[in-house]
Formats: structure tokens, sequence, C-alpha cells
């Protein structure tokens, strides 16, 4: 029996609740001073995905600061083209906090969805 991938995805679509906005550096030529530069820009805005907790937040407190790396998982449609290094913004349906994330290397996409590993840095 072979599996209907039209209907395998409609199910993991109806799990996503957050919104994804992703961004990358692009060169970027500054008319006046005609430099080339590396800025962030969207690249997709506003996508739909699921994003998913893989492991609890890892602390490196030091005397000067308290360094947090926290990953997780994104769920997310197959088509878009997601680079390691992308910057992504999770909006989160039930709170609307925004949170930012630095993709990992994706692994190949699955016909349904894809999953990228993501990375949190912070400072408490």
């Amino acid at each position: 029996m072979a599996i209907n991938y039209r209907k395998h995805r409609r199910g993991i679509e109806k799990m996503y609740e957050d919104t994804a906005t992703i961004s990358r550096y692009v060169s970027v030529k500054d008319s006046v001073t005609k430099e080339t530069k590396q800025e962030l820009q969207p690249v997709y805005e506003d996508q739909s995905c699921k994003l998913s907790q893989t492991g609890l937040p890892r602390n490196g407190q030091t005397e000067d600061a308290n360094n947090i790396k926290y990953d997780a998982r994104l769920f997310i449609a197959p088509e878009l083209e997601i680079m390691q290094g992308d910057a992504i913004i999770v909006t989160r349906a039930a709170t609307g906090r925004k949170e930012t994330y630095t993709a990992g290397k994706p692994f190949p996409p699955y016909s349904s969805h894809q999953e990228i590993n993501l990375t949190q840095k912070d400072w408490a």
C-alpha cells in the first residue's frame, strides 16, 4: 500500500501553530560609499511551522556571565530552502513571544515536511 503524501502532509501541518521568519546574510552594495556589506534580510516571512524542544537549556556559568545554550527543532514546509546559519525568528502562537534561533545544517527534506535543528544562545 502506497503512502498518500498529500494526506500525510496535511496531518503534519495541522500541528503547525507557530510562524517563522527566515533571514540570511546577503551582499548589499552601498549606493553612496560603493562598499559591499553583509546584511541580514528576510527570505521567507510568516511561514507556518511547529517548534519543538529537543533538550533542556545548558548552563555555562562563569565568573563574568551565565551563558545559556538551548536546542530546538523546527518542523516546516519542505519546499523552503533553509541554509545553515540562517537566522530564524519563531513567533509562538500561544504567547505571541518571539524567539530567535540559528539554523543548523538541514537534513534533506521529507516529501511532507522538513526538520531543522536550531540553536539559541543567550545569557542571564
